[in-house]
């Protein structure tokens, strides 16, 4: 994991792990092998985390996404690195650009 490595610095609110708990909650009961609190476990020894300020007015279409803005402005991220549509939709709004998981990995972590 390159954010292990020292390579990137993730960025995560107490609301955004919350998302996550959820959706990877949902997600376990679907599948039988994935073991989601590890996963989830190595990303909180990982990552920044900060109570990020809530914005001064909602700026995605969906307001449960303002979260993921608001922390990546806190820390003055140089991009978001999301598959959601809502997300990716603004980005050129944005004055941090949005990034799909697999360009990313394209970009940044393939050799």
């Amino acid at each position: 994991m390159s954010c292990v490595q020292g390579e990137f610095q993730l960025a995560l609110s107490p609301e955004i792990l919350t998302e996550y708990r959820e959706v990877g909650e949902a997600f376990s009961r679907k599948r039988s092998n994935p073991d989601f609190d590890e996963f989830l476990g190595i990303l909180v020894t990982q990552a920044l985390i900060l109570d990020a300020p809530e914005l001064e007015r909602p700026i995605s279409r969906d307001p449960h996404d303002d979260k993921f803005i608001a922390c990546a402005l806190a820390v003055g991220a140089d991009l978001i690195v999301s598959g959601d549509r809502d997300l990716i939709s603004i980005s050129e709004r944005l004055a941090i650009p949005v990034m799909r998981p697999k360009e990313f990995v394209d970009r940044y972590l393939s050799s």
